[in-house]
């Protein structure tokens, strides 16, 4: 049971992530375009009009993303309380492979709406 919860904890990190992030990202986008912090790829850095929308649209992605990956994990995870430890070791496999997914494909869908509302040179279409 000890490695169940041990799993279960490790797995509820990245939906704990993307719930955090994606708030601050929405809620709290950085005031100045910056290398460091931030969702900082080359279309979202092009100026103002990009950074901001590309932290609210991923924002918001990653927190209802978040929320929903939490409540899958939790609800996959639950059955096997009383499994051998390859059995929750596989399970967990499958579930950050899930994870990761969703996270590649929320900057996917985020550069996509990006490519979409503006041009290359960062001006609105």
């Amino acid at each position: 049971m000890g490695f169940w919860w041990f799993m279960f904890v490790c797995n509820m990190l990245v939906p704990a992530t993307m719930i955090i992030a994606g708030y601050r990202m929405w809620k709290h986008c950085p005031h100045n375009i910056n290398p460091i912090s931030g969702y900082r790829t080359k279309r979202s850095m092009k100026n103002m009009d990009t950074w901001k929308f590309a932290h609210n649209y991923c924002g918001r992605l990653c927190w209802k993303a978040g929320w929903i990956l939490a409540i899958l994990t939790a609800l996959v995870q639950l059955p096997f309380t009383n499994s051998s430890v390859d059995e929750i070791g596989f399970f967990s496999l499958v579930i950050i492979s899930v994870q990761a997914v969703t996270l590649l494909l929320s900057i996917i869908l985020t550069e996509n709406a990006l490519k979409k509302i503006f041009n290359d040179d960062g001006s609105l279409r």
